[in-house]
Formats: structure tokens, sequence, C-alpha cells
């Protein structure tokens, strides 16, 4: 398939959510342009608007800047031509298969007489034929994400969107799904104009996708616009295709920049506030101590997902959070282990936790964490007003996030404390503090 006209425009969007003190920008300065008969990913971490731009592409959401176009008219409403698969099965458990895919077509007011082949044809193109009549409990995760396509398929969508269709099953299930929906495409058996991918995994863009643009986060905007020329069916494992991947875990990861730059600034001051990586200590730790067993201590990004057999998007974050500690550093899509990352990967489990305390308590945000605790009375905080503050600087769920691994780092360095019940935040007492409260 080459590409002729365009067939979807986005200028300039913008997406801010809040006012005031709690204005966040989920997206900035997005304009990409959608060609017919392409397979485009939209490829990027976790809360870098993503799914957000393809609500606003299918007319789901209005930007709060900019223009959405749709063969060069205004999309004004919800884009009748456009249809979207979610990560979700998202079907009716009461109704059969057929009636799940017929009940799509009866939306669109097609006649009852002509519902049921169309529905059988389109469950027999996804592999479908002899399931008709059974019930979404029935069937694996890959088959009822099979019904999902056949569904957004009856309608014969121009736009097809596939909001990480594959993220909700199992591995083996997932890539033969993949393959699956290959074949349909570059069979011309997908009545649609283009594919539009959301997905965090770079090894599944460059699989699938003609065209990749990729977003990064805070705020969501485009730094990356890639064709792959990779013919398909693509080999995972051919150098091409590793060198692709590498580069873009290149893009996302970036360089490691000067101190001041990487560690932001704390909630309250001018500046962007530095979010803490979703990570748990005993997977930072796997990295530094398998980066201690490689020569000079540095390998390429993108092989740490196969070796820890983890997603991309964790693999991103794993990195970021030893190069924010200063355990790593970042360069052309290679980790490489500092001194102190060395150091750290060969102390003791109490020399490790001394590390880390000194490593966080460095942070912008645990700085402003501690020092609001140390303020408030008897050293403690409700949870609640903790959280409160934090959602000026980041959309609600993503505070919570930011809260929870701030506790959870430190509780491990021993330098928080959190009582669920009373859902009371306070400080660690040390030993010496522990003694000097003690009666004389």
């Amino acid at each position: 398939m080459t590409a002729t006209s365009a067939l979807l425009q986005l200028e300039s969007v913008d997406q801010v959510y809040g006012a005031g003190q709690k204005r966040f920008t989920a997206l900035e300065g997005i304009s990409l342009t959608l060609a017919d008969s392409t397979f485009v990913a939209l490829l990027g971490p976790s809360g870098c608007g993503k799914s957000t731009l393809l609500r606003i592409a299918t007319g789901l959401q209005r930007p709060t800047a900019g223009r959405v176009l749709y063969q060069d008219r205004p999309l004004a409403g919800v884009n009748p031509h456009a249809t979207i698969v979610f990560q979700t099965f998202a079907l009716f458990p009461w109704l059969t298969v057929q009636q799940n895919v017929e009940i799509a077509l009866k939306a669109r007011g097609v006649p009852a007489s002509v519902r049921a082949g169309r529905a059988v044809d389109l469950l027999d193109r996804v592999g479908l034929d002899g399931f008709e009549s059974a019930f979404p409990r029935e069937l694996s995760g890959g088959m009822r994400q099979k019904v999902g396509f056949a569904r957004a398929m009856a309608v014969e969508p121009e736009l097809l969107c596939l909001d990480e269709p594959f993220s909700a099953l199992d591995v083996l299930s997932a890539d033969a799904l993949r393959g699956e929906l290959l074949e349909l495409w570059f069979g011309g058996r997908i009545p649609a104009r283009a594919i539009l991918l959301v997905t965090h995994s770079i090894e599944e863009a460059v699989f699938m996708a003609e065209r990749i643009v990729v977003m990064d986060k805070q705020p969501g905007r485009i730094v990356a616009d890639l064709q792959v020329t990779l013919p398909q069916p693509r080999q995972r494992k051919s150098r091409p295709f590793l060198a692709l991947v590498d580069r873009i875990y290149g893009i996302l990861a970036g360089q490691t920049q000067p101190e001041q730059v990487e560690m932001g600034t704390a909630p309250g001051e001018p500046g962007p506030t530095r979010g803490l990586p979703d990570v748990t200590i005993n997977n930072l730790a796997g990295v530094l101590e398998h980066l201690r067993e490689l020569p000079q201590g540095r390998t390429d990004i993108y092989q740490l997902a196969g070796e820890f057999t983890v997603s991309s998007d964790e693999v991103l974050r794993l990195t970021e959070a030893v190069e924010l500690l200063g355990m790593a550093t970042i360069a052309e899509g290679d980790i490489i282990l500092t001194p102190l990352g060395e150091t750290y990967a060969e102390a003791s489990i109490l020399a490790r936790k001394e590390i880390f305390a000194s490593r966080i308590r460095r942070l912008p945000l645990f700085q402003w964490l501690i020092e609001i605790l140390e303020q408030a009375e008897g050293r403690r905080l409700e949870w609640d007003d903790v959280l409160g503050t934090l959602e000026s600087e980041f959309p609600a769920e993503e505070a919570e996030h930011q809260l929870e691994t701030a506790v959870n780092w430190g509780r491990y360095a021993e330098l928080l404390v959190y009582d669920d019940n009373s859902g009371m935040l306070f400080l660690e007492l040390h030993p010496a503090e522990v003694d000097s409260k003690q009666p004389q």
C-alpha cells in the first residue's frame, strides 16, 4: 500500500486540563498528518497523551487549542468514519459472538436482513468461523479481542484506531493476533483506508507499522517521526529490526544531562517538577547487578527488555530511575554503570539502604516532602493533604502514583513511614532521635 492523500490532519493541537495552580498540559503543539493507505503507530511511554490524542483524532474529545481536519474539513463532533478498538474487550456478556458484531451494524441502521450475513463474513475473516453462537465467557482473551476487531470492521470505518489492543493479552496470544491483523491488512481484508495504532511497546511498533510517530511526556509532544522501510513479514531478530529498535530506545531515553537539568524542581517552584519513575527497588537493583557483570558495565538499552522479560515501557522507567539516582548514565541508546552504581550493586543490604537514602534525599521531590513533614505538627501529615499539593503538579491519577512511589522508596530508605489505618504519613525516627525522646 502506498501513501496518497491526507486522511487526517492535526494542526498545533494542545490539551490542557484544570485551571490556575492545577493547570496541567497533557499535549502541546501536536501537528500530525495521516496519509491514506498507511499503518501508523503512535509510540511513547505511559502518560505521554497517546490515548488522549487518539480521542481527539476521532472527535471523542475537543482539544483546548488547534484544529482537527478529516479529509480537509474541520472535524465537528464524533467522526462517523472512524472507530476504536480498546485494550479491554468491551463485549456484552449476555450476547453471543455474532450478536456482539451485529449490534454495531444495528447502531448504524443496517437492516436485520443484512446484519447476519455481514457479521458471519467478518467473523470468518478473523478466524472465528464456528464460534458465532458462543458467548464471550467461552472464549480466550485473544478470541474475545478478535470479536472486537470484527465488530470494529463491521461498520467499515475509513480510519481504524487501535488503543493498545494487545496489552491485555498473554504474550503468545498477542503475538498471534498481531500477525493475523497484519495478514488481514496487507491482504486487503480490512475495510479501512488507514490504521492508527497506539502502543507503548517499541518492538510492537517496529513489527507492525509503516510509520512510527514517537511521543514523549511532560508535556506530551512529538519527538520523532520515522518511516519504517523494513519489508513484511518482519524478522524480530534481524539486524535492521534491532537497529531500529535500538534507535528508538535512544530517542526516548535521551542523553544524561547535567545534574541540575536531570533533577528538575520541587512542587511549587518554577519549572517542571521531576516525577519519580514507578519502579520497584528489586528491579532497580537487578539492573545494576546485571550491568556490573557486563564488560565495561555497558549494554544497549533494548537488550534489557529481553534479558529481564519486561516491556519497553518498564525498561525506560528503570533506566530513568538509575539515571536519576546517578547510578548509571545514558548515551546513544546505551546504559553505562557509574562508579556509584557499581558500589551499590556490590554493597550489603544495609549499605544499599544507606546509599539509596543519601541519593533520594537529593531529589527535589523528596527534599520538598521531608521539609513539609519536618514543619508539620508531630512531623506527620495526612495522605490526602500531601496528595492535594501534588495534584497541582500532576494529573490526579499520576499524582497518586507519585506519592505511592515516594512512600515505597522512602520506606525502603527508612526515611518515611505510612500508617494505612490512620492515613498518616510521617518521618522515620532514627535511633539517635528515639534516644533523645526517652525520659532522662
